[in-house]
């Protein structure tokens, strides 16, 4: 594999936080129990109530100096890139330097790309171009675009994010398209719902247009979005993260729920994210699922019983 993978492996939380006081509870979770990042999603419209990624975020810059920040996929081609370069370059520097921006075509929720007035089939084709507007305002310096969908006289929006050529774009996607622009345009790679297997050659696909494209980083960053439901045996945790998953998705989840989501024992998870890590990943982005207390007590039960047993940790 050609990608320069990190050499340590972090963890991360990924949830919705809907008040300060659940967010400030899940900084202290995250913090006892020694995990480096926490991660919201993002729709504009979805079959569950979510909240704005950005807010939720700053909430937790302000609670925590240490974990990092991470949307897990920021869905930016519903969006104008400018004022999102702002939000984005605001938060990095706010943070002190610790927002990872990850990104995505979205495309499950064909609705949400109509109330924001986006053709659905333009999503990639915006994706790439709004990365490029991305990196050209965060230079700091005074820059104009003539695009295919966005264009602005020259500009200079200050200030630049907290680091350099501003936040890591860390992508997502299962697709060759989605491998090219993981490869060529962004510093990283998160997935979910896939195998380690797909997982495994997804890197090996985004190895090569990062050698075409002639890249090089210290570090490229590997992280996997994974469900996770702990319980006593694996068709307990089956049946509620099932539950679960076909809810929020509004449709029926049992096929996914078994191939991608890890559940049951302590042994049983360790042994999945064993899989995963072989396979090249570098950070897992957990999400327990549950009710909020069921959440907390996966949180503590996974430091406890799981990392134990993993074989890298």
């Amino acid at each position: 594999m050609s990608l320069p993978l990190a050499r340590s492996v972090t963890f991360g939380l990924h949830s919705q936080m809907p008040t300060v006081a659940d967010t400030r509870k899940l900084v202290k979770l995250a913090e006892d129990g020694g995990f480096s990042a926490l991660a919201v999603g993002d729709h504009l419209a979805f079959a569950l109530p979510i909240l704005d990624p950005f807010v939720q975020l700053a909430q937790v810059v302000a609670l925590s100096d240490t974990l990092r920040v991470h949307t897990s996929v920021y869905l930016l081609p519903l969006r104008h890139p400018v004022p999102v370069a702002k939000q984005a370059a605001t938060l990095d520097r706010v943070s002190g330097g610790r927002f990872v921006m990850g990104l995505g075509v979205g495309g499950e929720f064909p609705g949400e790309f109509a109330a924001a007035g986006v053709p659905h089939n333009q999503r990639g084709a915006r994706l790439d171009e709004g990365i490029a507007v991305l990196r050209k305002l965060w230079t700091g310096e005074k820059v104009a675009h003539e695009g295919r969908f966005f264009s602005f006289p020259e500009t200079q929006m200050l200030p630049t994010p907290a680091r350099a050529g501003g936040p890591p774009l860390w992508v997502g996607g299962r697709t060759e398209a989605a491998f090219r622009r993981a490869g060529a345009l962004c510093d990283g790679y998160v997935s979910y719902v896939v195998t380690p297997d797909q997982y495994r050659s997804a890197l090996e696909s985004i190895g090569t247009h990062y050698e075409a494209a002639g890249r090089s980083h210290a570090e490229y960053g590997t992280s996997h979005l994974l469900f996770m439901r702990l319980g006593k045996t694996y068709e307990e945790a089956y049946e509620s993260a099932n539950t679960l998953l076909s809810k929020r998705y509004a449709m029926d989840f049992s096929r996914a729920t078994q191939r991608y989501a890890a559940l049951g024992a302590p042994a049983d998870i360790a042994a999945f994210l064993d899989k995963f890590h072989a396979a090249g990943v570098r950070h897992f982005e957990l999400e327990f699922l549950g009710t909020p207390d069921e959440r907390d007590a996966q949180i503590e039960q996974f430091g406890k019983e799981v990392r134990p047993l993993l074989s890298f940790a």
